[in-house]
């Protein structure tokens, strides 16, 4: 499975809930996230049970199984996240159902 797979399935996924997905190209801006999703308000289910989660933004880097972020990257996504973002790397289509729910 490549990277490519694993966002056509991120995509799909996002979309059948009525979210979008945007490839993010940024400017002078090394080893920020290349994805921002925008999730609607939803119903998730978990072990506790039934919650109706917000809206939500998210940066996703996404990366091809196995593979782990750069260095550069990790620095970038801890200064994002220090400033309130939500950050993930997913590398797998279980990555994506966990953070989809």
């Amino acid at each position: 499975m490549r990277e490519r797979d694993i966002e056509n399935y991120l995509v799909q996924r996002v979309g059948a809930m009525g979210g979008e997905v945007r490839k993010v190209k940024w400017v002078n801006r090394r080893g920020a996230p290349d994805r921002l999703l925008m999730l609607p308000a939803r119903s998730v289910e978990t072990g506790g049970g039934r919650y109706n989660a917000p809206p939500a933004t998210v940066w996703v880097e996404l990366k091809a199984p196995g593979k782990v972020p750069e260095d550069y990257q990790l620095r970038e996504h801890a200064r994002m996240r220090k400033m309130g973002q939500i950050v993930v790397v997913i590398d797998s289509l279980e990555g994506v159902e966990e953070l989809l729910g």
